[in-house]
């Protein structure tokens, strides 16, 4: 029989960057007691997202935030969203760039990760924030 269950966990962010959140999502689901499944993370903001990539060298989240602040530039002449700061509209665009959801298999009571793979929340505003991502695990 197919059980669901959903909890949020509250992330503390210092500024931009990738935040791995693999541990308190792996812990979540081994409490569910749910063995095998789907599970939906959620980002519930429009300035940060969320991201699958390498855990083992930290120059890999170091290339991928270098790279976004390349590609989309704190230039307030650019946008015409500029209210909450030089920031903001980037971080909108590059959260549309990215993912605000992922879905992943649980198996073994585990999101089913490569050998090197994390979850991260990856904020993009210059100021800390409390980052809000909801879990959503259906299995048995």
């Amino acid at each position: 029989m197919l059980t669901q269950d959903q909890t949020t966990l509250e992330i503390t962010t210092n500024g931009q960057g990738l935040f791995e959140i693999t541990d308190p999502v792996q812990s979540w689901i081994a409490q569910t007691g749910l063995s095998c499944g789907q599970l939906t993370v959620f980002v519930r903001h429009t300035s940060a997202s969320l991201t699958i990539q390498e855990n083992a060298d930290p120059d890999v989240r170091r290339d991928l935030e270098t790279f976004f602040a390349q590609l989309v530039q704190e230039n307030p002449s650019l946008y015409r969203h500029t209210c909450e700061g030089p920031d903001d509209m980037p971080a909108h665009i590059k959260s549309a760039l990215t993912d605000v959801s992922l879905t992943l298999p649980v198996g073994d009571g585990r999101a089913m990760l490569g050998t090197w793979q994390g979850i991260y929340l990856f904020e993009h505003r210059h100021a800390p924030h409390r980052r809000k991502v909801t879990l959503h695990l259906i299995g048995e």
